[in-house]
């Protein structure tokens, strides 16, 4: 596969009670792509917010589930989920500002 790009590295934001309430302590969580890594994250956010200093990044794998149509049985499509924690002086990420 070609080289992940940082603006291919982070997918969509994860919309959730506890990410909501996770983000008090600056604290926010990105679906990304499966083959990035810690690294990649954390360039890709402090690029792609103006004034975010990330401090740590927390990843985990999310196995596809097994789904049955029918007689066919299938499995969804792995995941790959980051928690991405920001320093005390940097500035919030907009995104989540209206939610």
């Amino acid at each position: 596969m070609a080289a992940i790009q940082y603006y291919d590295v982070i997918l969509k934001p994860v919309v959730t009670e506890k990410s909501m309430n996770a983000m008090a302590e600056k604290k926010y969580t990105f679906l990304v792509h499966p083959e990035a890594n810690k690294s990649q994250i954390k360039e890709a956010v402090e690029k792609m917010f103006d004034g975010a200093k990330v401090k740590t990044v927390n990843t985990m794998n999310r196995v596809g589930k097994n789904k049955r149509r029918g007689m066919v049985y299938g499995k969804t499509a792995k995941t790959k989920k980051a928690i991405v924690t920001l320093t005390e002086d940097s500035k919030d990420i907009e995104i989540f500002a209206g939610l």
